[in-house]
């Protein structure tokens, strides 16, 4: 096999390899310390649909990481991004917050109940039986089907909570009309990632803390796959898997020294 090229951009997700129910993981701060003073184009990566980048920057900033603006890379942006290749100026219904409605707006998306191109299914913690009734009408009237991740639970203090993945299952089973998933594993997160920063995946690396997510998606892109094991994913959990990361380290603190200078 060729050599694979040092890394010159990285990609990290940012629940369970930053961060840790508000909380940073011992590292992170290093982390991204290292990568802001190397110079190397890098992003911070959420499938969460919620918040906006510019929420995400001033979250991040109260917990000691200095993530900017440019740097935060969403599912609702790499949605956003998608709709706005396939439809310039589109129209869309949309459940979820203020991450993904702006995100459609700041593509000149028109948001609308009537006879609209696509319904766009988001995070959102106030799911409304009334709203997704109206989805599953739009869908069976011919509005395409967009999801911004398929992911099936979120994190609480309390514990799991329903997810965009289970809520999509839900409109699916009541229209028979399956979603696009835009967000991760989704290669396309990836690339339209990469795009933004101007990297390339063979010399770009992917750290995650979920094989099913982080380290397909990286996989499916071309790119080096570092797992951590401070997230969801255990040491037992790789075998049950038909892919393996390119490696696996206790936590993003064991990466900060691979970090070289652009």
């Amino acid at each position: 096999m060729a050599e694979r090229k040092p890394i010159s951009s990285w990609l990290t997700d940012m629940d369970g390899v930053l961060i840790h129910e508000g909380t940073p993981i011992p590292g992170a701060d290093a982390f991204i310390k290292r990568l802001r003073d190397s110079g190397l184009p890098f992003l911070v990566l959420t499938n969460n649909s919620i918040y906006t980048a510019r929420d995400l920057h001033a979250r991040l900033n109260r917990m000691g990481l200095d993530v900017p603006v440019e740097n935060i890379w969403t599912s609702a942006l790499a949605t956003a991004q998608f709709l706005d290749d396939q439809r310039p100026g589109g129209t869309a219904y949309v459940i979820g917050e203020a991450g993904l409605t702006t995100a459609l707006h700041d593509i000149g998306y028109v948001l609308t109940d009537h006879e609209p191109d696509y319904v766009v299914l988001g995070e959102t913690r106030t799911y409304s039986f009334e709203a997704l009734t109206k989805a599953i009408r739009l869908i069976n009237g011919g509005a395409r089907f967009i999801c911004t991740n398929p992911d099936e639970t979120g994190p609480s203090a309390e514990g799991p909570l329903p997810a965009t993945g289970s809520v999509a299952a839900l409109i699916t089973k009541a229209t028979g009309k399956a979603p696009y998933f835009a967000g991760k594993p989704n290669p396309l997160m990836m690339r339209t990632g990469l795009n933004a920063i101007g990297a390339h995946s063979e010399s770009s690396a992917m750290i995650g803390d979920r094989m099913d997510t982080d380290v397909l998606a990286g996989l499916e892109a071309g790119m080096q796959t570092f797992l951590v094991l401070t997230g969801l994913t255990t040491v037992a959990d790789i075998d049950k898997y038909p892919f393996r990361p390119s490696t696996v380290v206790d936590s993003i603190a064991d990466l900060v020294g691979l970090v070289e200078a652009g």
